[in-house]
């Protein structure tokens, strides 16, 4: 995946033209990783005054181009574009309410995350040391629900303020972040661990970093101003 220029977390209507850019590049990206398949997975991208661009409903991600992305309110309608919404909107929209801080979110069914899911069991960041200060020390794994359902709803605002990624029963996996990149970045460590988890799962029992050491690394993400200790330590 090629570098790009990380901008504004909320894209000003100026920016809104590399915005679009960006969306797609990540909507071509997921397809290409194979995270999605036929009308799978979405993008949205907070704009001002309440709106957000993103990814419409049916139509494949290899095929998406800047002029199908849409504009939509926060009651998933849409206000610019000729393409429909993702029922999936009402997932995303408790994410961007629980954090002012969030540019972006990025769901989609990346295959390793996805199976650990069915099997109802969460992607392990405490594996590897790296990933604790990137994610924490927990990706959380929300019990499978009915799609948009209340109490996911409830759930995923309560988990955002506390995680930056979530994995779905059943379903595949959501990540936010300061803008599209790195929700995408965020999505991809998520399944590079899920499959190592799946092959050390296949080869004995993972073995956790001792409880000292995660200590330890959780508080080098916050001095990194990484979640929620890290954000308030540096006015995020």
């Amino acid at each position: 995946m090629s570098s790009r220029t990380v901008h504004n977390r909320h894209a000003s209507d100026t920016g809104l033209p590399q915005a679009r850019r960006d969306v797609l590049a990540i909507a071509h990206e997921l397809h290409s990783r194979g995270w999605v398949a036929n009308h799978d997975g979405n993008v949205t991208l907070r704009l001002p005054a309440g709106r957000w661009l993103a990814t419409p409903t049916a139509l494949s991600k290899r095929v998406l181009t800047e002029a199908d992305l849409i504009i939509v309110d926060r009651e998933g309608r849409v206000v610019q574009g000729g393409r429909k919404p993702f029922s999936e909107f009402a997932l995303h929209l408790p994410v961007y309410d629980a954090r002012a801080d969030v540019g972006a979110v990025v769901h989609a069914h990346p295959p390793a995350t996805t199976a650990l899911a069915v099997i109802g069991t969460e992607v392990d960041p405490a594996l590897i040391a790296e990933a604790v200060i990137s994610l924490g020390d927990r990706v959380p794994l929300l019990p499978y629900a009915f799609p948009n359902a209340v109490e996911q709803v409830e759930t995923l605002a309560e988990l955002a303020t506390r995680y930056d990624v979530v994995s779905l029963g059943n379903h595949g996996a959501l990540a936010w972040g300061d803008d599209v990149e790195q929700a995408y970045l965020r999505l991809e460590l998520v399944e590079h661990l899920a499959g190592i988890q799946l092959r050390a799962m296949q080869a004995g029992r993972p073995r956790r970093l001792p409880d000292a050491d995660i200590g330890r690394l959780l508080d080098k993400r916050t001095k990194a101003g990484l979640g929620p200790a890290g954000r308030r330590e540096h006015g995020g």
